[in-house]
């Protein structure tokens, strides 16, 4: 665990390293005021689940932490017992010894979640030296644990309103929980979402790729992303040739509208062949090797679950590598 914790954070410190020698070049022992200016990431919010899928999701945080100078509050929300109490009752569930056992044993969980979730938290901090503190005065990056309790995507939505992005995994307990999970942040946040890798990358490229389309969504995306796109070594924007003229210059006028934030950005352009284009942008991006996809979320209708349809789920579930989502 703490090979892997390692492995990912040394994602954010080559890209620091750039910050400082362009700091340096600036001729100030400072960060340069216009880095300044863009990182607009300061705070992040992290789920700390009490599992074994939390240290690639913590990780990864950190790396952005360190490369963003930012806070880090890693939020555990524990189960409410009472309420999934009442929901049984009104299902006409039984009582009896067989409901007194059901509520000692989810009690039971309950705390036991809570208390691997502080131990992780404690020891991840610990391993990586960061400080805990609550305090903006501290030394960045630093961290926090913060508890509730009641639905987790209900206060991961609560808490992701007030941050600047969230860092979430690809997985929990079941398929249909991380999907919750993911749409509550996405759809109810306003914040860009950041999903780990499971598996922590064990080199880095310093390419940062951008699925673009000429809508709003990836607009938004682009902005969200600003800060590791001008940290990037190089920025490639992928587009799926769809056969319009329209996309070739759009993709063009993104091109030369971030030269002016980086020196090396180009457009690829990925012919789809009879494939579905997310399959196309997934192979891409893993043939160049980019540490961060950014792409936007797309909807096509009023039906909030048509954004998880086949897209965004193939992007969950086959990008193994850090993608940043914004809606």
């Amino acid at each position: 665990m703490v090979d892997t914790a390692s492995r990912v954070a040394d994602w954010g410190f080559r890209a620091q390293a750039l910050i400082e020698i362009k700091a340096l070049a600036s001729g100030s022992g400072h960060i340069a005021p216009w880095y300044q200016e863009r990182a607009m990431i300061k705070y992040i919010v992290v789920p700390a689940t009490g599992t074994a899928v939390d240290m690639p999701v913590f990780a990864t945080a950190l790396a952005v932490a360190r490369l963003l100078s930012a806070h880090l509050e890693f939020l555990h929300v524990r189960l409410d017992v009472q309420t999934v109490l009442t929901a049984m009752a009104s299902n006409d569930v039984s009582g009896g010894a067989g409901y007194d056992q059901m509520l000692e044993s989810l009690e039971r969980d309950a705390a036991a979640r809570q208390k691997a979730a502080e131990t992780a938290f404690r020891d991840f901090c610990e391993q990586q030296k960061v400080p805990v503190s609550s305090d903006p005065a501290t030394d960045l990056p630093s961290a926090e644990l913060r508890m509730e309790t009641g639905e987790e995507p209900t206060w991961l939505a609560a808490h992701g309103r007030a941050a600047d992005l969230v860092v979430m995994g690809r997985e929990r307990e079941g398929d249909d929980t991380a999907m919750d999970t993911l749409e509550a942040c996405l759809m109810e946040t306003g914040r860009p979402v950041l999903i780990a890798p499971t598996v922590a990358p064990t080199s880095r490229s310093g390419i940062v790729a951008i699925a673009w389309k000429d809508a709003p969504e990836a607009a938004d995306a682009v902005a969200a992303a600003m800060p590791f796109i001008e940290a990037a070594d190089r920025v490639v924007i992928m587009t799926v040739d769809e056969g319009r003229e329209t996309d070739a210059a759009a993709s063009e006028r993104l091109r030369h509208a971030l030269a002016w934030h980086h020196a090396h950005v180009e457009v690829r352009s990925l012919r789809p062949e009879g494939r579905a284009a997310v399959d196309v942008l997934l192979e891409a991006a893993a043939a160049a090797k980019v540490d961060l996809l950014v792409m936007g979320g797309y909807s096509h209708s009023r039906m909030r679950e048509v954004i998880f349809g086949g897209f965004t789920r193939r992007v969950l579930h086959g990008a193994d590598l850090p993608v940043l989502i914004a809606h």
